[in-house]
């Protein structure tokens, strides 16, 4: 393998979607500007034929597909096994939860250990765990009346957003600030800045992880 030619290898990256996919265009739009460059989206995989985040991939010619838990008749362990199946067969290094609304099992955290990132929408330790996802989070960080909220990149372990900690960014809170505002300020100021900036350094170390062996 040489360094910087054409045999440069480069880890294979597999983003979760269920929603919009605002996070999946941010790792796009860094792939394409060169941010992220250890690291290459090859497979977009969603549990909503409904997503919008697929159309993005399609958009961006990155191979996608859907797996939701209906077609497995709601059995979970059959929904992970064809996950896990489809991110095997695309050669997947690195996982990036994004705004993947389904809890992983112990199992499938296992399989790739150390390889799944995730974003939350705050500052944690706060406002994280079980049942803060989407604006359940905004409406709680308004509610507690906190200045300061932002956005945390984390490894992902067998306890929601209990992984270490990779990146965080603060975003102040104004005064009239609605759920749906936060949300968005927090978008644009902190996850769609440091999910690029941490999937490249998460790239870079499994790279290097690579070429040590």
């Amino acid at each position: 393998m040489t360094k910087g030619g054409k045999n440069k290898k480069i880890i294979n990256i597999a983003v979760l979607v269920s929603g919009g996919g605002t996070n999946l265009q941010a790792l796009i739009d860094a792939e394409r500007s060169g941010i992220i460059k250890s690291g290459s989206i090859k497979l977009v995989l969603s549990n909503n034929r409904n997503a919008y985040a697929l159309t993005r991939a399609e958009n961006a010619g990155i191979p996608h597909d859907c797996i939701t838990k209906s077609d497995c008749g709601g059995d979970v362990k059959l929904f992970e096994k064809r996950l896990m199946d489809r991110l095997d067969e695309a050669g997947t290094d690195l996982i990036i939860l994004a705004g993947f609304m389904s809890i992983l099992s112990a199992d499938f955290i296992e399989h790739y250990r150390d390889r799944i990132i995730n974003v939350h929408p705050s500052l944690i330790p706060s406002f994280c765990g079980q049942g803060f996802y989407g604006l359940k989070v905004h409406e709680a960080a308004l509610e507690y009346g906190v200045k300061v909220t932002g956005a945390t990149v984390h490894f992902v372990n067998e306890i929601p957003d209990g992984g270490r900690i990779i990146l965080q960014k603060a975003v102040k809170i104004h005064d009239g600030d609605t759920p749906e505002k936060l949300q968005k300020r927090v978008m644009k100021q902190a996850e769609w800045k440091i999910l690029p900036e941490a999937a490249e350094i998460v790239s870079a170390e499994l790279l290097k992880g690579k070429e040590d062996h």
